[in-house]
């Protein structure tokens, strides 16, 4: 898929992986539609890329570079609205990256007893329901689209974590869901293929994102010389650069890729 001139959503577009995605994209010459449970920033990034003046949204055209929209990815009716708005604005939608995700952590059985399941149920609903909620509503309007010369309608990111596969201590609910978004990859693209639409997922390892903001900087740096090579945090520009890939490259689908420099997470 050619990225330039096409409609992209990224899910969790305001800030963190999704935000180095959003200007990816848009440095691409795509339009992108930035989806975000905090509207407020998720307008303001969109006025910002909207403002790079990429090809397809600068001079002499008339969709915008860049919109934003406010929605919960496990809120149907707000993540149709975005869908839409995204369809309205671009004329079509053909690329996703769905990056939103929160993470907890806390022992199955700790000092005080079992885990609270309240928790357990929020990271799986956002992590895993809210990434096939994004997927089945971006994909309905990506197979109404016309095929390009090699019959695709559209290619699909979603954003798992090595967490899925080398779960540590206290991960039970965020490796379940990211491992949730692992299994999910294969069945949707192979649901999806005869209408044209790849399905692939990043696991990413360590990255540099405000998830990791609030961390002294010694331990910051302790983090990443866990990993093998190169011996740093991960930074969300390269996750972006593999996620344009995938759109840019028809053959992958299906597939999960990791992106953690070689990291097998310890148990703790």
């Amino acid at each position: 898929m050619r990225l330039d001139g096409v409609g992209a959503l990224v899910a969790g577009g305001a800030s963190g992986l999704g935000a180095a995605t959003a200007l990816a994209l848009v440095e691409r010459g795509a339009r992108v539609a930035v989806v975000d449970r905090d509207g407020e920033r998720a307008s303001e990034l969109a006025g910002q890329l909207g403002a790079g003046g990429s090809a397809a949204g600068g001079p002499g055209s008339a969709a915008p570079a860049a919109v934003g929209f406010e929605a919960d990815v496990t809120d149907p009716e707000q993540v149709e609205a975005a869908v839409r708005g995204a369809v309205d604005a671009f004329g079509e939608l053909r690329f996703l990256a769905s990056c939103a995700g929160i993470g907890w952590g806390e022992r199955t059985v700790g000092r005080e007893g079992p885990a609270a399941l309240e928790p357990f149920e929020t990271v799986v609903r956002v992590n895993l329901i809210g990434s096939f909620n994004v997927l089945r509503l971006a994909a309905a309007a990506m197979a109404a689209n016309e095929p390009d010369e090699g019959g695709e309608r559209g290619a699909v990111v979603m954003t798992a974590s090595v967490a899925a596969f080398d779960g540590q201590i206290g991960q039970a609910a965020y490796a379940a869901s990211k491992g949730g978004v692992v299994a999910l990859t294969l069945p949707a693209a192979r649901d999806l293929a005869r209408s044209g639409i790849r399905v692939c997922t990043i696991a990413p390892g360590v990255f540099d994102t405000p998830l990791l903001g609030g961390l002294p900087e010694q331990t910051r740096t302790a983090l990443g010389e866990q990993i093998p090579f190169p011996s740093r945090l991960g930074r969300p520009a390269e996750f972006a650069e593999l996620a344009c890939h995938i759109g840019e490259n028809e053959m992958l689908n299906g597939e999960t890729i990791r992106l953690d420099g070689a990291l097998r997470m310890p148990p703790r």
